[in-house]
């Protein structure tokens, strides 16, 4: 076996080889763009390196073929966010084979061992947990934009090397053939029309106003709820919305406001992985790029919807304004013909949401596991509860 650093075009371009190898006879899993790989490792692109480091490597056998690879990274404003100081491990790949995977694993908690790491959660995304993020371990169909998918026995490679359940992630899904419950449907139409609320959805005319008012309610939301949370700034979600121009619809994005201020956001991106499946190997080649605009503006493909981010400011949480919301993102979405609507993954911590998904008639449509392994084997593990308190040691001990 040869473990490789990935660090020059030839190894690069082997990297993202892996996985077109490994799922080229997988009808269920969609191969992500070449482009979209490249920028997570491209400091100009992914101001995570502003804060921390990554690095890659891939796995060849004796005769030289490409049967894994493995990356890790850490930011410094997130490492201590967890009881014991954690880095990352992510864009696993591997064939079914343990040795194999814990050479990879080996590998990358010895380099965040020597950047004073105690600790890897894993299958993450160099970035925010709104893509890419956790082990599937139920639901294996073609996943929905920003959904991680990889194969069964993944589950088994983790937890045989010693990763321990750090949190389950459930994603719901709503058909919106089926009807939505009377009462609540009732009610969301009723806080709808309150006078004191108003509602807008997004649009690239007004793009900076929005942007502003979906950073300001993002951090007043997350530094409420989450302790695993890094402010966002204006400049990342700007750069977030220029990228994706071409397939957001601009009133899939709502936000709902008292006296000019907002208090709440959600925002939903049509699945363009309908769309990307269509592309070979994820290489956005002239006839590709091509081909993409001519479905994306003719094709009836897409019809189903993500939703990627919600949220409420505390003060309002109680008010019923996530309904208000909802109700004219239905609309919305029956406006435009989508037939499914995936909400956002909440985490096993978070029983209130996903109580309300339950509410709404929707079912639980996948699982995805984040897993955590200790370096040191007598340091007690803890499951994540977004409890306060659930931070470093050495932040408390201080």
């Amino acid at each position: 076996m040869k473990l490789i650093e990935v660090n020059d075009n030839i190894t690069k371009k082997e990297f993202l080889e892996v996985p077109k190898i490994l799922y080229k006879d997988d009808k269920n899993w969609i191969c992500p763009l070449d482009v979209e790989i490249d920028g997570t490792f491209n400091p100009k692109n992914n101001s995570c390196f502003n804060f921390g480091e990554a690095i890659r490597w891939i796995l060849k056998d004796e005769s030289g073929k490409l049967i894994g690879r493995i990356a890790a990274f850490y930011d410094n404003r997130k490492k201590n966010h967890c009881y014991i100081p954690s880095g990352n491990i992510g864009f696993f790949e591997c064939i079914n084979n343990q040795e194999y995977a814990n050479m990879l694993f080996d590998k990358a908690q010895e380099w965040l061992k020597s950047k004073g790491l105690e600790a890897m959660d894993g299958s993450t995304n160099f970035g925010e947990n709104l893509f890419n993020w956790g082990v599937l371990v139920d639901g294996f169909e073609p996943q929905e934009i920003g959904m991680q998918y990889n194969f069964p026995y993944y589950k088994e490679l983790f937890e045989n090397y010693g990763f321990k359940d750090y949190f389950k992630q459930y994603s719901y899904r709503k058909v919106m053939a089926e009807k939505w419950p009377e009462r609540q449907y009732k009610m969301a139409k009723f806080i709808a029309s309150r006078p004191e609320y108003t509602y807008e959805h997004f649009t690239f005319a007004n793009k900076n106003k929005y942007i502003n008012d979906l950073v300001d309610t993002y951090n007043t939301v997350w530094a409420d709820f989450h302790d695993d949370y890094t402010p966002l700034k204006f400049e990342e979600i700007n750069k977030m919305f220029d990228e994706i121009k071409t397939f957001l619809v601009e009133d899939f994005v709502w936000f709902v406001y008292t006296n000019g201020k907002p208090i709440g956001m959600v925002i939903v991106l049509p699945d363009v992985n309908q769309i990307i499946k269509k592309l070979k190997n994820g290489k956005l080649t002239l006839w590709n790029k091509l081909k993409f605009a001519y479905l994306l503006k003719y094709s009836k493909t897409m019809n189903r919807a993500r939703i990627v981010m919600t949220g409420v400011v505390p003060e309002f949480q109680s008010k019923g304004v996530i309904a208000g919301l909802f109700y004219y993102l239905i609309n919305s979405l029956e406006k435009h013909n989508y037939k499914q609507l995936e909400l956002a993954w909440t985490g096993d911590y978070n029983p209130n949401v996903l109580g309300i998904y339950d509410n709404i008639g929707a079912f639980l449509a996948k699982t995805h596991i984040t897993y955590k392994y200790i370096f040191d084997k007598n340091f007690e593990f803890k499951r994540f509860t977004n409890e306060r308190g659930h931070k470093s040691r050495r932040k408390t001990d201080e």
